[in-house]
Protein backbone atom coordinates (compact mmCIF):
# COMPACT_ATOMS: atom_id res chain seq x y z
CA UNK A 1 0.00 0.00 0.00
CA UNK A 2 1.06 3.49 -1.13
CA UNK A 3 2.87 5.53 1.91
CA UNK A 4 0.40 8.03 2.19
CA UNK A 5 -0.46 9.12 5.48
CA UNK A 6 -3.26 11.71 6.68
CA UNK A 7 -3.48 11.43 9.89
CA UNK A 8 -0.26 10.88 12.46
CA UNK A 9 -0.55 10.29 16.19
CA UNK A 10 3.00 11.26 18.03
CA UNK A 11 3.82 10.35 21.28
CA UNK A 12 0.47 10.38 23.11
CA UNK A 13 -0.03 10.85 26.03
CA UNK A 14 -3.18 11.48 28.46
CA UNK A 15 -3.92 10.83 31.88
CA UNK A 16 -7.62 11.51 33.85
CA UNK A 17 -7.01 13.35 37.52
CA UNK A 18 -4.60 14.50 39.44
CA UNK A 19 -1.39 14.02 42.02
CA UNK A 20 -1.77 10.89 43.00
CA UNK A 21 -5.10 10.09 42.16
CA UNK A 22 -4.48 10.19 38.55
CA UNK A 23 -4.25 7.56 36.35
CA UNK A 24 -2.78 7.33 32.73
CA UNK A 25 -4.94 6.24 30.05
CA UNK A 26 -2.46 6.55 27.23
CA UNK A 27 1.66 6.17 27.63
CA UNK A 28 3.40 8.00 24.53
CA UNK A 29 0.82 6.38 21.75
CA UNK A 30 1.86 6.38 18.30
CA UNK A 31 -0.35 5.89 15.29
CA UNK A 32 -0.10 6.61 11.55
CA UNK A 33 -3.50 6.27 9.37
CA UNK A 34 -2.80 5.71 5.75
CA UNK A 35 -5.74 6.56 3.02
CA UNK A 36 -7.27 3.97 1.76
CA UNK A 37 -6.62 1.37 4.58
CA UNK A 38 -8.53 0.09 7.30
CA UNK A 39 -7.50 -0.07 10.49
CA UNK A 40 -8.97 -2.46 13.36
CA UNK A 41 -7.58 -1.44 17.15
CA UNK A 42 -8.72 -4.63 19.17
CA UNK A 43 -8.78 -4.06 22.59
CA UNK A 44 -10.36 -4.88 26.03
CA UNK A 45 -12.96 -2.05 27.53
CA UNK A 46 -10.66 0.29 29.67
CA UNK A 47 -7.79 -0.18 27.56
CA UNK A 48 -7.79 3.71 26.56
CA UNK A 49 -9.78 2.72 22.50
CA UNK A 50 -12.47 5.56 23.21
CA UNK A 51 -10.01 8.07 24.32
CA UNK A 52 -7.53 7.51 21.50
CA UNK A 53 -10.39 8.38 18.96
CA UNK A 54 -11.63 11.23 20.72
CA UNK A 55 -8.09 13.11 20.91
CA UNK A 56 -7.51 12.01 17.23
CA UNK A 57 -11.48 13.36 16.65
CA UNK A 58 -9.98 16.75 18.34
CA UNK A 59 -12.79 16.40 20.71
CA UNK A 60 -10.13 15.84 23.57
CA UNK A 61 -6.68 17.43 23.76
CA UNK A 62 -3.37 14.72 24.75
CA UNK A 63 -1.34 15.91 28.00
CA UNK A 64 1.31 16.06 25.35
CA UNK A 65 2.14 14.61 22.29
CA UNK A 66 1.13 15.54 18.62
CA UNK A 67 -1.38 14.91 15.89
CA UNK A 68 -1.02 15.93 12.11
CA UNK A 69 -3.40 16.19 9.72
CA UNK A 70 -1.55 15.46 6.01
CA UNK A 71 1.41 16.54 7.54
CA UNK A 72 -0.15 19.63 9.14
CA UNK A 73 -0.07 20.03 12.88
CA UNK A 74 -3.33 20.22 14.60
CA UNK A 75 -1.54 21.94 17.92
CA UNK A 76 -1.40 25.43 16.46
CA UNK A 77 -5.09 25.68 15.82
CA UNK A 78 -7.81 27.20 17.15
CA UNK A 79 -11.11 25.78 18.43
CA UNK A 80 -13.10 26.93 15.14
CA UNK A 81 -10.54 25.81 12.84
CA UNK A 82 -10.37 22.27 14.80
CA UNK A 83 -14.30 22.62 14.12
CA UNK A 84 -13.38 22.94 10.55
CA UNK A 85 -11.52 20.24 10.31
CA UNK A 86 -13.86 18.17 12.21
CA UNK A 87 -16.78 18.92 9.94
CA UNK A 88 -15.04 18.68 6.76
CA UNK A 89 -12.13 16.22 7.15
CA UNK A 90 -13.30 13.73 9.69
CA UNK A 91 -16.40 11.31 9.95
CA UNK A 92 -17.61 9.90 13.06
CA UNK A 93 -19.39 6.77 13.62
CA UNK A 94 -20.39 5.34 17.15
CA UNK A 95 -22.04 2.71 18.80
CA UNK A 96 -25.17 4.27 18.93
CA UNK A 97 -26.82 6.09 16.02
CA UNK A 98 -27.82 8.91 17.45
CA UNK A 99 -29.83 10.52 15.42
CA UNK A 100 -32.26 12.51 15.63
CA UNK A 101 -35.60 11.73 16.15
CA UNK A 102 -37.84 14.67 14.23
CA UNK A 103 -35.82 15.26 11.00
CA UNK A 104 -35.93 12.48 8.18
CA UNK A 105 -33.24 10.12 7.38
CA UNK A 106 -31.96 12.25 4.45
CA UNK A 107 -32.27 15.44 7.00
CA UNK A 108 -30.32 13.57 9.49
CA UNK A 109 -27.33 12.78 6.53
CA UNK A 110 -27.37 16.08 4.89
CA UNK A 111 -27.12 17.73 8.82
CA UNK A 112 -23.32 17.92 8.33
CA UNK A 113 -23.69 19.69 5.53
CA UNK A 114 -25.53 22.78 7.05
CA UNK A 115 -23.36 23.51 9.66
CA UNK A 116 -21.83 26.72 8.81
CA UNK A 117 -23.44 27.54 5.28
CA UNK A 118 -23.29 31.15 3.91
CA UNK A 119 -27.12 32.04 3.42
CA UNK A 120 -26.21 33.12 -0.21
CA UNK A 121 -25.03 29.94 -0.90
CA UNK A 122 -27.48 27.69 0.73
CA UNK A 123 -30.03 27.19 -1.52
CA UNK A 124 -27.55 25.59 -4.04
CA UNK A 125 -24.93 23.79 -1.30
CA UNK A 126 -28.39 22.05 0.44
CA UNK A 127 -29.36 20.67 -3.14
CA UNK A 128 -25.59 19.55 -3.86
CA UNK A 129 -25.83 18.01 -0.13
CA UNK A 130 -28.93 16.12 -0.78
CA UNK A 131 -27.77 15.04 -4.04
CA UNK A 132 -25.03 13.39 -2.09
CA UNK A 133 -27.05 11.98 0.30
CA UNK A 134 -29.23 10.46 -2.34
CA UNK A 135 -25.84 8.60 -3.84
CA UNK A 136 -24.72 7.12 -0.07
CA UNK A 137 -28.43 5.73 0.28
CA UNK A 138 -28.33 4.33 -3.22
CA UNK A 139 -24.53 2.86 -2.80
CA UNK A 140 -25.94 1.62 0.35
CA UNK A 141 -28.98 0.32 -1.04
CA UNK A 142 -31.19 2.09 1.43
CA UNK A 143 -32.49 4.58 -0.67
CA UNK A 144 -35.98 3.71 -0.43
CA UNK A 145 -35.52 4.98 3.43
CA UNK A 146 -34.80 8.41 2.24
CA UNK A 147 -38.19 10.01 3.60
CA UNK A 148 -38.58 7.99 6.15
CA UNK A 149 -37.62 8.89 10.34
CA UNK A 150 -35.43 7.13 12.52
CA UNK A 151 -38.38 5.09 14.34
CA UNK A 152 -39.47 4.02 11.35
CA UNK A 153 -36.30 2.00 10.27
CA UNK A 154 -34.59 -1.08 12.27
CA UNK A 155 -31.66 -0.60 14.48
CA UNK A 156 -28.95 -1.99 11.29
CA UNK A 157 -30.50 0.44 9.04
CA UNK A 158 -29.99 3.10 11.67
CA UNK A 159 -26.37 2.30 12.08
CA UNK A 160 -25.83 2.36 8.39
CA UNK A 161 -27.70 5.78 8.02
CA UNK A 162 -25.61 6.86 10.69
CA UNK A 163 -22.96 5.78 8.27
CA UNK A 164 -24.17 7.94 5.36
CA UNK A 165 -24.13 10.59 7.21
CA UNK A 166 -20.36 10.40 8.46
CA UNK A 167 -19.43 10.41 4.71
CA UNK A 168 -21.80 13.28 3.56
CA UNK A 169 -19.00 15.89 3.25
CA UNK A 170 -16.63 13.37 1.68
CA UNK A 171 -14.15 12.56 4.80
CA UNK A 172 -10.48 12.06 4.62
CA UNK A 173 -10.77 9.95 8.09
CA UNK A 174 -13.30 8.32 9.26
CA UNK A 175 -13.04 6.66 13.16
CA UNK A 176 -15.58 4.43 13.95
CA UNK A 177 -15.97 3.47 17.86
CA UNK A 178 -17.98 0.19 18.29
CA UNK A 179 -20.62 0.40 15.52
CA UNK A 180 -21.59 -2.47 15.92
CA UNK A 181 -22.10 -3.11 19.58
CA UNK A 182 -25.44 -2.87 19.47
CA UNK A 183 -26.22 -4.69 16.42
CA UNK A 184 -26.74 -8.17 15.79
CA UNK A 185 -24.22 -10.53 13.74
CA UNK A 186 -25.75 -10.26 10.52
CA UNK A 187 -26.11 -6.37 10.34
CA UNK A 188 -22.68 -6.07 12.34
CA UNK A 189 -21.36 -8.06 9.16
CA UNK A 190 -22.95 -5.51 6.95
CA UNK A 191 -21.20 -2.58 8.88
CA UNK A 192 -18.28 -4.30 8.41
CA UNK A 193 -18.31 -4.84 4.77
CA UNK A 194 -19.49 -0.89 4.73
CA UNK A 195 -16.70 0.88 6.25
CA UNK A 196 -14.04 -2.03 4.41
CA UNK A 197 -16.16 -0.43 1.05
CA UNK A 198 -15.41 3.13 1.45
CA UNK A 199 -11.95 2.26 2.22
CA UNK A 200 -11.28 1.41 -0.88
CA UNK A 201 -13.76 3.04 -3.66
CA UNK A 202 -13.35 6.75 -1.87
CA UNK A 203 -9.75 6.21 -0.40
CA UNK A 204 -10.17 7.29 3.33
CA UNK A 205 -8.36 6.07 6.07
CA UNK A 206 -10.97 4.22 8.10
CA UNK A 207 -10.40 3.42 11.82
CA UNK A 208 -12.43 0.96 13.80
CA UNK A 209 -11.79 0.12 17.28
CA UNK A 210 -13.42 -2.34 19.21
CA UNK A 211 -13.18 -5.89 20.67
CA UNK A 212 -14.99 -7.60 18.16
CA UNK A 213 -13.22 -10.07 16.42
CA UNK A 214 -15.24 -10.25 13.43
CA UNK A 215 -14.01 -7.11 12.27
CA UNK A 216 -9.97 -8.50 11.98
CA UNK A 217 -10.80 -10.43 8.63
CA UNK A 218 -11.54 -7.28 6.35
CA UNK A 219 -9.33 -5.06 7.89
CA UNK A 220 -5.74 -4.29 6.02
CA UNK A 221 -4.41 -3.93 9.32
CA UNK A 222 -4.97 -5.23 12.79
CA UNK A 223 -3.47 -3.86 16.15
CA UNK A 224 -4.08 -4.71 19.83
CA UNK A 225 -4.39 -2.05 22.62
CA UNK A 226 -3.48 -2.30 26.01
CA UNK A 227 -3.11 -0.20 29.42
CA UNK A 228 -2.64 2.54 26.72
CA UNK A 229 -0.25 1.23 24.41
CA UNK A 230 -0.59 -0.58 20.84
CA UNK A 231 1.10 -3.17 19.66
CA UNK A 232 0.88 -5.15 16.26
CA UNK A 233 -1.17 -8.26 16.00
CA UNK A 234 1.12 -11.37 15.52
CA UNK A 235 -0.14 -11.91 11.71
CA UNK A 236 0.83 -8.81 11.12
CA UNK A 237 -0.66 -6.67 7.89
CA UNK A 238 -3.28 -8.08 6.30
CA UNK A 239 -4.08 -8.23 2.35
Amino acid sequence: MMDNPVLEAKAFVKSYGQGKAAVAVLRGLDLTLQAGEFTVILGPSGSGKSTLLNLLGLMDCPDSGEILFSGISAGHMNEEEHARLRNEKLGFVFQFDSLLPEFTVIENITMPARIGLNPRLRPQALDQAEARARELLGGFALEHLRERFPHQISGGEKQRVALCRALINRPTVVLADEPTGNLDKRNGELVFKDLKALSETQNAAVLMVTHNESACSRANRVLHMLDGSITKNPEGVRP
